[in-house]
């Protein structure tokens, strides 16, 4: 940290130009931030931004994986129609269930 402080700051800047080729916008000031000692801030749970869907976003009924054995022809013409096809199968086998009356006809 004391070696940070006593660093010419300018001349650093200059030199990772130079060496990158180009100016860097934002160079000086990430530096000013590392000579104040923010280059070593702790991150709390709060501070750190959640990956993921956020909260609330899921639907509240979820799918079940399983696994199916499917014709071939039948598998390659569902993946044939594109992105979505498995939602679009889930659809099509809740609309065959539905005209039999073993389920409810949507979502």
């Amino acid at each position: 940290m004391k070696t940070l402080k006593k660093l010419d700051m300018e001349k650093v800047a200059k030199a990772v130009e130079a060496d990158a080729g180009q100016a860097l916008p934002g160079l000086r000031d990430s530096l000013a931030e590392a000579r104040a000692g923010k280059f070593a801030e702790v991150h709390t749970p709060e501070k750190i931004k959640r990956r993921g869907r956020p909260a609330g976003s899921t639907q509240a009924v979820t799918k079940e994986a399983v696994k199916l054995r499917l014709d071939a022809d039948i598998l390659e013409a569902l993946r044939a129609s594109g992105e979505g096809w498995q939602t679009r199968t889930n659809d099509m086998l809740r609309a065959s269930l539905a005209l039999a009356g073993k389920v409810a006809s949507a979502r």
